[in-house]
């Protein structure tokens, strides 16, 4: 396997493109949490300060270059409208899931407690669709609302499944690609939209977001197997201690059969026994669970990849299709 550039080289690189539109979104992120009812802006401030990739907003806005539409302050509307439906997503995930850690950091849930997390959620949403509206585009509108109902479902279905052991991929990928994908190929469908594209070219971006939100997922579903905490930001295993059967774990079950490691595995996961994690990782690799996974990542970035066929030639094309890769070649 061939060496890649970390996720840094990647995001700064492809930053660099749009780094005048990204300031004027981190400027409007800014303005747009302003309130009057100081825990709100702290824990909103916290959240969206706390060093993630905005990755969805920089999608945003490179699909917006691509399509010669970058400086359009609708664009930027979009991209913050983007940024604070995921950080809202991400407070109230964090208090269903009562996670304490992330990116390294602790959860807001950890600091302020899960009622204030829901409600300052709750308020970045309506930040959220505030934004929408000023855009003024009732297609943007219909698209990121649909969007957020789905990311709903996707949520509620996922909690619906912990512990079914008998969970097959197709139902899996129903819930990634409602709880990720559905965000990241409503941004790009959106970009197109605002820059009054045709329906061959929305369709190829919504497609290339769909296939690239869950490669991102599956690929961290595969890290929670793989990876470390101190490469992560989170602890280890935290899917199985929450009773998550994300694609390591489908497939392990499927891979060990009637087994002896399969009932095993099954108790495990049962027990949500997390002081067995080791075990849990040597088995999904020794049986071949985390090669399936991350083949399985790799194939969704290159469907992303296949669907930029679409968009002229540019530097900015290039970048959406580095992204894709940086996708499944990272740490955390």
């Amino acid at each position: 396997m061939p060496t890649w550039p970390t996720v840094g080289f990647f995001m700064q690189s492809s930053h660099s493109l749009v780094a005048d539109q990204f300031n004027d979104v981190n400027t409007l992120i800014t303005e747009q949490l302003n309130s009057e009812v100081g825990l709100v802006e702290n824990i909103s401030h916290y959240l969206v300060d706390s060093g993630g990739k905005r990755v969805r907003p920089l999608v945003t806005l490179l699909s917006a270059a691509a399509l010669g539409d970058a400086k359009h302050f609708k664009q930027i509307q979009l991209a913050t409208a983007i940024e604070f439906l995921h950080t809202a997503t991400l407070l109230h995930d964090d208090v269903v899931d009562m996670s304490t850690l992330r990116r390294g950091k602790p959860t807001a849930n950890a600091n302020w407690g899960n009622a204030s997390s829901v409600l300052v959620g709750d308020f970045v949403y309506s930040k959220a669709f505030e934004l929408l509206v000023a855009i003024g585009s009732l297609p943007v509108m219909d698209v990121l609302s649909h969007s957020t109902t789905k990311i709903a479902e996707g949520e509620v279905k996922q909690l619906m499944l912990i512990g079914d052991l008998s969970l097959s991929q197709a139902d899996y990928f129903d819930v990634i690609r409602n709880k990720t994908a559905v965000l990241f190929s409503g941004c790009c469908r959106c970009a197109a939209i605002i820059a009054d594209s045709n329906s061959e070219t929305q369709n190829a971006l919504a497609l290339y977001g769909l296939h690239l939100g869950q490669a991102f997922q599956i690929f961290d579903d595969y890290l929670d197997y793989a990876g470390n905490a101190d490469d992560l930001g989170k602890n280890v295993g935290d899917d199985l201690a929450e009773g998550k059967l994300t694609l390591p774990l489908i497939e392990a079950l499927r891979l060990t059969g009637s087994t002896q490691d399969n009932r095993f595995l099954q108790r495990i996961i049962e027990e949500k026994d997390l002081t067995r994690i080791d075990a849990v990782v040597a088995l999904c690799r020794e049986s071949g669970a985390l090669d399936h996974t991350l083949a399985v990542a790799h194939a969704e970035a290159n469907a992303a990849k296949k669907s930029l066929a679409v968009l002229s030639q540019s530097i900015y094309r290039d970048a959406l299709s580095d992204i894709a890769d940086q996708a499944v070649h990272r740490k955390k």
